[in-house]
């Protein structure tokens, strides 16, 4: 469960990265007040804690290929 809360926020973080990429628009920031208000900061802690959590993804071994790879 913990592993699909960091996909989501990781995947919400790219998407925010995105728009400012290609539009120069922080949604974060525009729903939060502003990059530096309080609740934005912790949305992009939280957000690049998620990130460094699924960083864990890519050296565990998937679960199901396990039980197959088994029979």
């Amino acid at each position: 469960m913990l592993d699909k809360i960091a996909l989501t926020l990781a995947i919400i973080g790219a998407l925010n990265w995105g728009s400012i990429g290609l539009f120069q628009f922080d949604i974060v920031g525009w729903i939060f007040g502003g990059q530096s208000a309080i609740i934005s900061r912790i949305i992009y802690t939280v957000v690049a804690l998620a990130g460094i959590w699924c960083i864990s993804l890519l050296f565990r071994e998937n679960e199901v290929l396990a039980r197959e790879s088994d029979q």
